[in-house]
């Protein structure tokens, strides 16, 4: 099969394409057939040497989401029969022609989604659902902060957050992708290099916080956050260190969490399969949300899709297809 193999670490140019066997699956896997694959932060960060992959999982081919038809099944798969199209989250090996997933963490294709919309679906509808709702405990009525609205992450949040009640607010990088935000259901885009996010909620306060910034948006979160507010991690692109004041922490009883998700064991990606499959779902059906694609991109052509991931003029999700 055709793989997308990471030759060493360093920029796009790095990533080639060569020729591997195809994958045979374990008792609790299926083998699909990939019809696309979603570019993700993360994979940046492991061709440049930044993120490792978790053990057990394929180190040089890059890839955390897909979407395509299983064409083998394990001894023990139950849910899932040869010629069922799926979307599945992974720990690696999505750049590729054929990719095994855990049958737990594939779900059904949204009723009315292509192959290409589903495959940007997993990673960023796990990461959401889990960061916001569950670690962040996102409710009705509460004021959420995105930061990096117009990500990949940002578009699904934004919409997330819209169709649960909430009033969203985000931070981006132009006034192109601060009216894409809008027009996603952002109630406040905030163009955060011509203004001061902290100033202009510091009054108002917020109640939830998704940060894949890090660096020196810690302190000025704090600042803007509500009594009993939360702050999540997801990333920290701008620096993993920074200053914390202690007391405004426990004068304003705030929680600070984080997650990474690639090296959760399978038996709570699968519990967060349930949950997506059940409460995210049937608002893809319900057209209250929806995929939002930048580009696709041949897999041939996948040093341009990096280069475009690392320009950060996108807004919403780059794939690859094979």
């Amino acid at each position: 099969m055709k793989a997308v193999v990471i030759t060493e670490h360093g920029g796009p140019e790095v990533l080639k394409i060569e020729e591997r066997p195809i994958p045979t699956c374990a008792d609790d896997e299926v083998l699909i057939k990939v019809a696309a694959a979603g570019i993700n932060r993360p994979d940046i960060m492991q061709r440049q040497g930044k993120y490792p992959a978790p053990n057990g999982a394929i180190a040089d081919i890059l890839g955390l989401e897909l979407a395509g038809e299983i064409i083998a099944c394990g001894a023990a798969v139950k849910k899932y029969k040869i010629g069922q199209h799926v979307c599945a989250l992974v720990t690696g090996g999505a750049y590729a022609a054929y990719a095994l997933a855990k049958e737990d963490c594939c779900l059904t294709i949204p009723q009315g989604l292509t192959l290409e919309e589903a495959a940007s679906l997993p990673e960023t509808v796990f990461t959401v659902w889990y960061n916001l709702f569950i670690l962040g405990q996102l409710k009705a009525r509460d004021k959420v902060l995105i930061h990096g609205g117009s990500s990949g992450i940002g578009v699904m949040a934004i919409q997330l957050a819209k169709a649960f009640g909430c009033q969203v607010i985000v931070t981006a990088g132009s006034l192109q992708k601060c009216q894409a935000c809008i027009a996603l259901g952002a109630h406040m885009a905030i163009n955060y290099k011509e203004q001061d996010f902290e100033f202009l909620l510091k009054e108002t306060g917020v109640n939830v916080i998704l940060d894949m910034v890090g660096g020196s948006y810690l302190p000025k979160n704090i600042n803007i956050l509500a009594p009993d507010g939360r702050l999540v991690y997801i990333n920290a692109m701008q620096g993993r260190q920074a200053e914390l004041d202690i007391l405004k922490v426990m004068q304003k009883r705030l929680t600070i969490t984080g997650s990474t998700l690639r090296a959760r064991e399978t038996t709570f990606k699968a519990f967060l399969a349930r949950e997506i499959q059940k409460y995210v779902w049937p608002l893809f059906q319900d057209k209250k949300i929806k995929p939002v694609i930048f580009k696709v991109f041949d897999y041939r052509d996948v040093v341009q899709a990096h280069q475009l991931m690392e320009s950060s003029t996108h807004i919403g999700k780059i794939l690859i297809k094979f």
